[in-house]
């Protein structure tokens, strides 16, 4: 495994298309918005897709060290019902002692193993801190940041009314109850970014290779592959643009910010309300030795 040595910053550029790409659980899941009407797709929400991803591309090529330990319930390869129970069963299955007794070296130890074993944690970082195992916690923070992805637009939010068939539950006057109506949020169409960074620092700390780097690369590149669902049929998100730099030196040649704000997203002159990536014109101004990889690059 070759260590990672330099920074590496990347933008991702997404578009939505008839989807409700973050449902926000307090409006009524409408999608995500901030103040100025921009939409919103959270950094957890991110960072959960980039699980799912990591997670289905070691199904396909196993690989040791690369299992997911914040997996989603719905998708869990390993029957644990809990993170608790996953980490128990880690920490019993190779010999380790927790307490509030447990000598620093071996609490160091702990650490590189459960870097080493799980991918999401040596890239986003885990707190291991449960009930069920008393006297005994652990921070661990990640190589990888990402930033929310917001739209270069205000969005417009389109909501429709659904209704069930069937009841339920039964009712005393066999009519439909109130819960079989029921609304769906939707974005006719959006473009969104995100920024984010690998940190070679913490990267060492961590045991994060260039390996891993490139398995995050592919998993932005396919975030929505395999993301089906109510709110986001297949071919409703996909990603048109992933920029990748990687400096020369460990803490970067140039400011993170400014490569960011490299990549200007503009509407089109005539173009009022955008409906297709065809609305915008998105550009890369700055030249100097970071290298540049356009990952993806969609017309």
């Amino acid at each position: 495994m070759e260590k990672l040595q330099n920074k590496i910053d990347f933008t991702l550029i997404f578009e939505v298309k008839n989807a409700n790409p973050n449902g926000d659980p307090l409006n009524g899941n409408r999608p995500r918005t901030n103040i100025e009407d921009l939409g919103e797709v959270s950094d957890v929400c991110l960072k959960r897709k980039i699980r799912n991803r990591l997670q289905q591309m070691q199904e396909k090529d196993k690989k040791d060290g690369y299992d997911v330990f914040v997996q989603s319930q719905d998708d869990v390869d390993d029957n644990f019902k809990s993170l608790a129970e996953r980490f128990s069963d880690f920490v019993k299955v190779n010999g380790y002692k927790i307490d509030k007794k447990t000598p620093m070296e071996s609490l160091l130890q702990l650490r590189n193993a459960i870097n080493n074993h799980w991918i999401d944690v040596r890239s986003f970082g885990q707190v291991f801190a449960f009930n069920t195992i008393k006297d005994f916690s652990m921070g661990i923070r990640g190589a990888v940041s990402i930033q929310p992805a917001f739209s270069i637009d205000p969005i417009d939010i389109e909501s429709i009314q659904i209704t069930k068939s069937v009841n339920s539950d039964p009712t005393e006057s066999g009519k439909k109850s109130a819960d079989t109506m029921g609304t769906k949020h939707r974005v006719n169409y959006a473009l969104y970014r995100t920024n984010g960074s690998i940190n070679p620092h913490f990267a060492e700390k961590n045991n994060f290779t260039k390996e891993d780097a490139e398995m995050i690369k592919k998993a932005l590149s396919t975030l929505f592959e395999n993301d089906i669902s109510s709110a986001r049929p297949e071919g409703s998100m996909r990603v048109v643009k992933l920029y990748w730099w990687e400096h020369n030196t460990p803490s970067g040649d140039i400011p993170s910010i400014d490569l960011f704000d490299s990549v200007k997203i503009e509407k089109k002159d005539g173009v009022d309300i955008p409906t297709s990536l065809d609305d915008y014109t998105i550009s890369n101004d700055i030249n100097n030795n970071v290298k540049l990889e356009m990952v993806v690059d969609k017309k």
